[in-house]
């Protein structure tokens, strides 16, 4: 585990913690947090973490780098020591760490579909079991959690990523109700594609919402932000266009949902 320094704890900003902030809607979330006169944890596995950091205290923000791997539970639990070595109150938390694998299932690394799972799905329990029994404690807290447009059908050529997101929509949903009158929020976020290194990161440059026009981060992280300070159970953020497809995912059956969204993810179709 790598960290940066110890916040201050004598700070009177409310502080922040964003998983998968080194780039992509994770970074722009961190930034929303700052801008917003949070103090900031930032959670990703990659050097590019520090650099993240660096810039967001510019802002004035205190940030703090965890360099783990939340794939693993010794990665959520590191950050857990974190946050309790740095004493506050945890305000607010973007759970928003996520990967993506392309191809067939059964032709691609069944190890890659179960780190996706490890990191899409349950770190995101591990860290709400975490951060939700404080908050509520205190009668106060907000939860983002990243889900995406592909959580309302499935999706072909990406199959556990579609379903992980699929249960951290639903899993938001459910904890929301729960929580209700405690004072604690839970937001869903459902981004559509998003300039970010996702797709790369994924292979899946050669789809064709790989090789689409895409959302700026900025502009989902932003949505996000509002939605969330606003106490509202879900945003589809972004384009008109990912509205339009969670609206038609309710009137359609899985099975013509599917074969719409296997347009856009089969591998190799880019240029078709």
């Amino acid at each position: 585990m790598t960290t940066s320094p110890t916040s201050d704890t004598t700070s009177p900003r409310p502080l922040a913690v964003v998983t998968g902030a080194s780039s992509g809607i994770g970074r722009a979330l961190a930034q929303q947090f700052a801008d917003h006169d949070f103090d900031l944890v930032v959670v990703a596995e990659d050097d590019a973490l520090q650099a993240a950091a660096d810039e967001l205290e510019h802002t004035g923000a205190q940030v703090r780098a965890v360099q783990v791997d939340l794939a693993t539970p010794d990665g959520v639990e590191k950050l857990h020591e974190v946050l309790r070595d740095d004493g506050r109150p945890v305000a607010a938390a973007a759970l928003n760490a996520g990967v993506g694998v392309s191809g067939r299932f059964h032709e691609t690394d069944l190890a890659a579909h179960l780190r996706l799972v490890d990191l899409n799905v349950r770190s995101t329990v591990h860290l709400a079991g975490i951060l939700i029994p404080g908050m509520v404690q205190r009668g106060e807290g907000r939860l983002l959690f990243t889900a995406s447009v592909a959580a309302t059908v499935p999706g072909p050529y990406y199959a556990t990523y579609a379903a992980s997101k699929s249960f951290v929509h639903s899993m938001a949903q459910g904890i929301r109700h729960e929580l209700a009158d405690t004072g604690v929020t839970v937001t869903s976020l459902m981004p559509g594609p998003t300039e970010t290194d996702f797709f790369e990161r994924a292979g899946m440059t050669d789809t064709k919402v790989g090789a689409s026009d895409k959302d700026d981060a900025t502009d989902v992280a932003r949505d996000g932000y509002e939605a969330l300070m606003a106490g509202k159970d879900h945003v589809v953020a972004g384009s008109w266009q990912n509205t339009a497809q969670v609206v038609g995912a309710r009137v359609l059956p899985d099975t013509a949902g599917a074969a719409v969204h296997a347009r856009m993810t089969q591998p190799d179709t880019a240029e078709r």
